[in-house]
């Protein structure tokens, strides 16, 4: 009896230090099961998205700025209705967090298995409208385990099919969960990233706000929103 209890109470303690080190692997780190699934899809998404970038055929505009910001707009729109959930639709470059990671079309729970998603209730890049894009924290590659260490000032890239949009962060803020108000889309290109928050827990969300600096036309010349900005006024 003595001996079961021995026996019994080393394999409680093992368990317990078995449980400790798996906590604080995914608490520093991430899910190593999941992420194995996850970096298996996106080697799949990113061939997808190769091929996508060689059959996409962008319209092309000659003349002002303004003409050139139209263009690209009709691209996304067009884009945003051949797409469907879970398509590959782009690739995210984040330096600071150092993200690089193909985006899919979907938030639902297996979408979000395969990367970072975009919101189908949100727009597409180029639109000039709400870019909405959630991921995980945790699992499945955790590709926003660190959003909260993106800096203000800091560059987030997407890479299109049809063009490169570069923002620039300007703010973060926390919500709860149901707060939808997040997804409610201002007249000019505003990019949103999500994660729950904190950490393991689906209480709150974290959300980084990024504004449009730049774009990168396929075919075209590549323009600063300020420059399109100027002209337009001007």
């Amino acid at each position: 009896m003595r001996t079961f209890a021995r026996v019994t109470g080393a394999l409680l303690i093992g368990a317990g230090v078995l449980t400790l080190a798996w906590a604080i692997l995914v608490w520093r780190w991430q899910d190593p099961f999941t992420a194995l699934y996850t970096h298996w899809q996106q080697g799949k998404l990113a061939a997808t998205l190769s091929r996508e970038e060689q059959a996409f055929q962008p319209v092309h505009a000659t003349g002002d700025l303004a003409a050139e910001r139209r263009a690209v707009a009709a691209d996304a729109k067009r884009f945003q209705h051949e797409v469907h959930v879970g398509q590959a639709i782009g690739r995210i470059v984040i330096g600071r967090i150092g993200l690089n990671m193909v985006v899919v079309n979907g938030t639902d729970h297996e979408t979000l298995k395969k990367g970072p998603g975009r919101d189908p209730r949100s727009y597409m890049p180029g639109e000039n409208r709400l870019v909405y894009i959630a991921g995980h924290r945790t699992t499945y590659l955790a590709p926003f385990s660190h959003i909260n260490d993106i800096k203000q000032g800091d560059y987030i890239r997407l890479e299109m099919p049809y063009a490169t949009f570069v923002y620039r962060t300007i703010r973060h803020r926390i919500v709860v969960a149901t707060d939808m108000s997040v997804l409610r889309s201002p007249k000019h290109e505003l990019l949103e990233l999500q994660a729950c928050h904190p950490r393991f827990f689906a209480t709150h969300r974290y959300i980084v706000y990024a504004k449009l600096v730049a774009v990168h036309p396929r075919g075209m010349a590549a323009y600063s929103i300020e420059a399109a900005a100027l002209s337009t006024t001007g």
